[in-house]
C-alpha cells in the first residue's frame, strides 16, 4: 500500500497542476488524469479529503464496502484511511471521474485553530463509502458555492488566507452535519429497519450463552453485522431515538439483568457472568448507575 503524503504529491499522481498553496486545495473532478493506476487498487493518505461527485463509473471501496457513484453524493476521508479505485484498464481513467470538486487539506493547516479539535467530533469521517451523504439541488449548490470560495481564496496568499479558508471549511463541515440529519430523517424508514434488526441482535446475543461467553456484545460487533460502520451507528441512533449504540446495549442489559434477578434465584455474581460480565463489580457499577438501586437492592424491592 502507497501512501500519499503531500497535496503535491497528489496533484502530480492525477496529472494536474502543483497546488497554490501547499496544505490546501480544490480539484476539479472533471480535469483529473489519474496515472498509475495500480497504485489507486490500495492506497491512503496523509490529509483530509471531502469529495462532492456526480456520475461517477469507477468503483470506489473503503474498508470492505463498495459504493457506485451514480449521482450527486459526497464523501469524507480522514488521514490514514484504506482507501481504493476500481478502474476497467481498458478505458481511460479520466472518462470514468466524472464531474464535481474535491477539498483536500492537510491537518497542519489546522494547528491553532479550533477545527483543529473540532474536526474530530465529525462522526462522518469514519464512515464507509456506502454511506455517502446524498443531496438535494439545493444543498449541493450550497457545497459548490463554499468549495468555490476557498478555491478563489487561495489564488492570492497572505495573513488571512488560512482564517477566511478554515471559516469556509468550518462552515462546510457544519453545513454537512445538517444534511446528515436531515437523510437520517428521511431514511427513517431504513433505519427503523436497521434499529430493528440491531434490537434482535442483542436479543439473540444475550439469549445464547455461547455468545455471552466471548463478554459483552460491543457496537463494532453490532455494526460489523449491520454492515454499516460503528460510528454511522451511533449517530443514527442517538438523532433517531436519543441514545447512542452504546447506550442501547445498555439497556438491553439491564432489562435481561432485571428478568434474571427477579425471575431466578441465581446469585448476583452468576447474572453477572450469565451476562457476559469478567468481573461481577462491573455489573454492579453499571446497574447502580442506569437503576440507582444496586442489583441487590433491586431484587429485594421486587420481592
Amino acid at each position: 500500500m502507497q501512501t500519499i503524503n503531500s497535496l503535491s504529491e497528489f496533484h502530480r499522481l492525477l496529472s494536474i497542476p502543483p497546488p497554490l498553496h501547499p496544505l490546501v486545495s480544490v480539484v476539479l473532478v472533471s480535469e483529473i488524469h489519474a496515472v498509475n493506476s495500480d497504485l489507486w487498487q490500495h492506497f491512503s493518505t496523509d490529509f483530509y479529503t471531502v469529495s462532492l461527485k456526480n456520475n461517477i463509473q469507477s468503483k470506489v471501496k473503503y474498508g470492505q464496502q463498495y459504493y457506485d457513484f451514480d449521482k450527486g453524493t459526497m464523501t469524507f476521508i480522514a488521514p490514514k484511511q484504506v482507501q481504493s479505485v476500481e478502474v476497467d484498464k481498458t478505458n481511460a481513467f479520466n472518462a470514468t471521474m466524472g464531474t464535481g470538486y474535491v477539498l483536500i487539506f492537510h491537518p497542519d493547516f489546522l494547528r491553532k485553530h479550533p477545527l483543529q479539535s473540532t474536526i474530530k467530533t465529525y462522526g462522518f469521517f469514519s464512515y464507509s463509502i456506502n454511506e455517502a451523504l446524498h443531496l438535494s439541488e439545493q444543498e449541493e449548490q450550497n457545497i459548490i458555492d463554499i468549495f468555490q470560495k476557498i478555491e478563489k481564496e487561495y489564488q492570492h496568499i497572505d495573513k488571512h488566507t488560512q482564517s477566511i479558508i478554515l471559516s469556509q471549511i468550518d462552515l462546510l463541515l457544519s453545513y454537512c452535519n445538517r444534511f446528515y440529519e436531515r437523510q437520517f430523517i428521511t431514511r427513517k424508514a431504513v433505519n427503523s429497519d436497521l434499529l430493528s434488526k440491531m434490537e434482535n441482535l442483542l436479543n439473540d446475543y444475550f439469549n445464547n450463552a455461547e455468545t455471552l461467553k466471548r463478554g459483552l456484545p460491543t457496537v463494532e460487533y453490532l455494526a460489523n453485522q449491520l454492515n454499516i460502520s460503528a460510528n454511522y451507528l451511533s449517530d443514527m441512533l442517538r438523532l433517531l431515538t436519543g441514545q447512542n449504540a452504546q447506550q442501547h446495549i445498555h439497556e438491553k442489559l439491564i432489562e435481561k439483568a432485571k428478568e434474571k434477578l427477579s425471575t431466578t434465584n441465581l446469585s448476583v455474581s452468576e447474572v453477572a457472568y450469565e451476562l457476559g460480565f469478567e468481573y461481577p463489580q462491573s455489573f454492579n457499577r453499571l446497574f447502580k448507575k442506569k437503576t440507582e438501586m444496586s442489583p441487590l437492592e433491586y431484587r429485594q424491592s421486587f420481592n
